[in-house]
């Protein structure tokens, strides 16, 4: 078998062929089932794709197809809309043929395949000729002779004795021999007419079928239509696996996984020589992977030994006994096999004899004694300050656009280019919980849509936080993140809380900085019911603010009994949220009050936002301006300048409308 990948007609990426078993839809026929020896597609952008290996080997063009031996059919694999079948009636996605010619003749992969006869002179599942019936029952009214259930699409029908047949049970045997239960022969049933103490699920894959299994009422053996027609092999000889040949125990068994340490309760591979017993699905475990939670290389160990306690990816017991995956670089870092291999964690390909990427991922190289060139701003070197004096208090770093204030920084002698420390260190390339695919840093673009204007710059939202910024952002694919969210890895440790966070995707969850309910990705904590949302996550701690002489710090909600009062919106603040303060005055502010909407966008810079040209200006007027939208005081620090052809100013998100006529 020739592992390596190939490019078949039916799909626009190589396919490599799997000795995995997997229970998922096959992406040509979109029938879910059972699949081995199929086809995978191992390309970041379609990762998790299997094919049957008759969908995936699907030729390019049919000649004389028996429903349309006129012109040939050929294979399209990219439809732009659902298609009907014109023989099955079936509307179907993406993989069908389609007549050359202009005869609007649209088939689906399976009927263009192996297409329905109009007749069936000797049916498996029937004594009598059948034929086939393109037009539609009305519902209740077609019951099927053989899983007893109504069909509401095309059937086969036997005019003799009045009976209908879903396609897919028209040539269903009536008995068959299985290789997993050679003693007796196994009899097709409807699923209705089992008994209560006949077994109802596949004893090879453990599915509970919907129409019809074959069963052996002398054993109680049940197996699906899946893998009677695709049985899975006897014997296995795989030597990623196991070094010895693995066979199948066909029955319903319980037994504890070598290779994922889970329990099982059917039809496991074992060694009979050592007792070794694996799943199904675990024959074939990837051997070296990259993975979104980790920034090495892990490799799979069927014997993983002490130093673990807890996997990496769902923070649970991991057992030494048991197979899992290491990273030879961090000596305590393991995953169990079955976190690891989550299509939302692995990217799907196979590293082993794949050499290791040593790309740079190195943000700068040092040019001399606290000196720097960083890829940001080649055309100067950075030096090294960690001193605050003769700060100016409105410079902001080009990576998250927050004030600089005491931080140390890297700064730029020949212009105002000013990077926190922090901030130059981001790597360039990071992987992330959010994607399987690597991130990469990208700068501010110097030039958006070729304007010669070389003060405008474009604006994007964070993926993660929901946060609108002009500054560096991390990108994989349709992923982009501001420095903040992009450069945070697990367990994160925030001084609102006694106990590490991590990365959860829930719904219906509040946040427990802002009591505002999350949707999505957020940080919480494994030892108490403690959510927060990613944009209360990066609240600074320190902000300055023209309501009080004395910066004002992030207090983390108290348990107070008396009323609190915005010192800038003068309205009621919940004391249990979070809020910034000056211990000094006793000074208290909403955190929008403070921050506003635009903090993260950065003065001076002119840009598009939501359709709307505008430039990003400090709101430092001796008396606020009035928004050109609502009308009322413009009250954030950071606030928008509207350009030609209107005037004004914006003073929140809400109050920026593509195409509003301002006054």
């Amino acid at each position: 078998m020739d592992p390596s990948p190939k490019m078949l007609p039916i799909y626009k990426y190589p396919l490599t062929i799997s000795t995995r078993f997997v229970n998922d839809s096959c992406k040509g026929c979109n029938v879910k089932g059972p699949i081995y020896g199929g086809y995978r597609c191992n390309e970041p952008t379609s990762t998790g794709l299997f094919f049957h290996k008759e969908c995936a080997e699907a030729p390019p063009e049919i000649i004389n197809h028996p429903s349309h031996p006129q012109h040939p059919l050929k294979l399209h694999n990219s439809l732009r809309k659902p298609c009907k079948c014109n023989i099955c009636g079936k509307t179907f996605f993406a993989f069908g043929y389609r007549c050359s010619s202009k005869c609007d003749f649209t088939v689906d992969l399976t009927c263009g395949i192996n297409p329905l006869p109009l007749a069936i002179e000797h049916p498996e599942s029937h004594h009598h000729p059948v034929v086939f019936l393109k037009e539609p029952a009305k519902p209740g009214r077609r019951k099927c002779g053989i899983c007893k259930g109504y069909n509401g699409g095309c059937s086969y029908a036997c005019i003799e004795c009045e009976v209908h047949f879903h396609v897919e049970c028209v040539n269903f045997s009536q008995e068959v021999n299985h290789p997993s239960h050679p003693q007796h022969s196994l009899e097709l049933l409807g699923y209705e007419s089992l008994t209560n103490d006949a077994e109802k699920t596949c004893l090879l894959c453990g599915e509970r079928p919907d129409k019809v299994l074959y069963r052996c009422s002398i054993c109680n053996f049940s197996v699906c239509r899946f893998c009677t027609k695709d049985p899975p092999p006897l014997a296995i000889e795989h030597h990623k696996t196991h070094e010895h040949r693995l066979v199948l125990l066909s029955r319903l068994i319980s037994f504890e996984c070598n290779a994922c340490g889970m329990q099982g309760d059917r039809s496991p591979y074992m060694c009979i020589q050592c007792g070794f017993v694996v799943h199904r699905t675990c024959v074939d475990l990837p051997r070296v992977i990259n993975i979104n939670r980790h920034d090495h290389r892990i490799s799979l160990t069927h014997h993983l030994g002490v130093g673990y306690s807890k996997c990496g990816i769902c923070r649970k017991d991991i057992s030494q006994y048991h197979g899992a995956y290491s990273c030879s670089r961090c000596p305590s870092y393991a995953a169990h096999s079955l976190c690891a291999t989550r299509n939302d964690v692995w990217d799907g390909i196979e590293l082993e004899g794949t050499p290791e990427d040593n790309e740079d991922i190195a943000p700068f190289k040092v040019v001399g004694d606290n000196l720097i060139k960083h890829f940001s701003h080649e055309e100067h070197n950075l030096r090294l300050n960690k001193d605050n004096i003769n700060r100016d208090e409105g410079s902001r770093c080009e990576a998250c656009i927050l004030p600089i204030y005491s931080d140390p920084i890297y700064n730029c002698e020949e212009c105002r280019f000013i990077l926190h420390e922090k901030c130059a260190n981001h790597p360039k390339k990071k992987r992330h919980v959010f994607h399987t695919k690597p991130f990469t840093l990208w700068s501010r673009p110097p030039r958006t849509f070729h304007s010669k204007d070389f003060r405008f710059y474009d604006v994007f939202r964070c993926k993660a936080c929901r946060t609108k910024s002009t500054g560096f952002r991390y990108i994989s694919d349709w992923w982009v993140l501001d420095v903040r969210c992009g450069s945070r890895s697990e367990p994160v440790i925030h001084d609102g809380h006694k106990h590490p966070l991590y990365y959860e995707n829930k719904e219906d969850h509040w946040c427990d900085a802002c009591i505002k309910e999350i949707d999505g990705y957020l940080l919480s904590c494994d030892t108490c019911d403690f959510d927060l949302d990613l944009r209360c996550t990066d609240l600074p701690k320190v902000v300055k603010h023209s309501c009080d002489d004395h910066p004002l710090s992030l207090c983390y909600g108290e348990n107070a009994t008396g009323k609190y009062w915005c010192d800038i919106c003068e309205a009621e603040t919940d004391p249990s949220k979070w809020f910034y303060t000056c211990s000094e005055c006793v000074v208290t502010a909403h955190i929008d009050c403070v921050l506003g909407d635009f903090s993260r966008l950065m003065p001076g810079r002119i840009i598009t936002y939501n359709k709307v040209k505008v430039e990003v200006v400090p709101n430092n007027h001796s008396s606020r301006p009035f928004c050109a939208k609502c009308h009322s005081r413009c009250r954030a620090p950071i606030i928008l300048k509207l350009c030609d052809p209107y005037t004004g100013y914006i003073c929140s998100d809400k109050c920026v409308v593509p195409d509003y006529q301002y006054s």
